[in-house]
């Protein structure tokens, strides 16, 4: 891949993946404030509703130039999103209930540790040029 072809594929990676983020964090902070589910599960809840941010724009945006199929990407990336949340579910329980951090603080550094997964997995297999 050319360099530039590279650079637009990683700015829009992250574009997306910062979408998707907030989208996550919004639906999390909105559930731990107003039901009473744990924040893990919560925490699922705001990756099921952020996947389909991630999808669609990693898809069209960050990969736009894929040589794979729109069902065999959306199964590649289902299973990457799945091991990216596996990662991030981890690092939240680990930060949150191991080490006491606020659940928030906990939630956006699990998001970090997971996006680096996803990017590896998503360009070099979901998406696979």
């Amino acid at each position: 891949m050319n360099r530039p072809a590279w650079l637009r594929s990683s700015v829009w990676f992250l574009l997306v993946g910062s979408a998707s983020a907030l989208t996550h964090l919004g639906v999390f902070a909105w559930l731990t404030e107003h039901s009473a589910l744990w924040p893990e599960v919560a925490n699922a809840v705001g990756f099921g509703v952020a996947f389909g941010v991630s999808f669609v724009g990693h898809r069209w945006l960050s990969f736009a130039d894929t040589g794979t199929s729109l069902s065999q990407s959306f199964t590649r990336f289902a299973g990457t999103a799945l091991a990216g949340f596996a990662c991030n579910e981890l690092c939240f329980i680990g930060l949150y209930r191991g080490l006491g951090w606020p659940s928030g603080l906990a939630l956006v550094a699990a998001l970090v540790v997971a996006a680096g997964q996803t990017f590896l997995l998503s360009r070099y297999w979901a998406f696979k040029r």
